[in-house]
């Protein structure tokens, strides 16, 4: 699915506002969520960060994923530190987060394998040599077990 936030500052009300906007139709964009802040509020969350930019964007209505909420925040912040910028555009589509090749780490450790036998761990955890395998356990119970029972599946006509 594609998303689109769309953020517009508007100094005269002194008001910011996010649109999200999804992809719900082929190529049709459609209006999910608005929301509108107080430009005070933001600014001094600005200052203290990106986190505080996400805590502060985020309500009810509005919570978008983390991979989505940073872009959003740090686009919010620019627009506070650009007194010119008085719009954002940020678009996002999901596929993009399967496409991305995984991160190979730089340095891989040499993996030793061994092979072993496993009649050798048996032996080496000191199995009862005295076991005996024809050995028959009785153990007293009320419940018997049917020899033939008319249900079976096992019987195809």
């Amino acid at each position: 699915m594609k998303q689109k936030y769309s953020i517009t500052r508007d100094d005269e009300k002194k008001v910011l506002t996010i649109r999200e906007y999804a992809e719900l139709d082929k190529e049709m964009m459609s209006l999910l969520c608005e929301e509108t802040y107080s430009q005070q509020d933001l600014m001094e969350a600005a200052n203290n960060g990106v986190d505080a930019v996400l805590a502060a964007i985020r309500t009810n209505n509005m919570y978008p994923p983390a991979i989505y909420a940073e872009p959003i925040a740090k686009a919010v912040i620019e627009m506070f530190s650009d007194k010119e910028k008085l719009s954002a555009e940020l678009l996002f589509d999901d596929k993009d987060l399967f496409i991305e090749e995984p991160e190979v780490p730089e340095e891989t450790e040499e993996v030793v394998e061994e092979t072993v036998d496993v009649d050798e761990l048996l032996e080496e955890d000191g199995l009862d040599d005295d076991y005996d395998e024809k050995a028959v356990i009785n153990i007293k119970t009320s419940i018997q077990v049917a020899d033939d029972e008319p249900g079976d599946i096992d019987e195809v006509p």
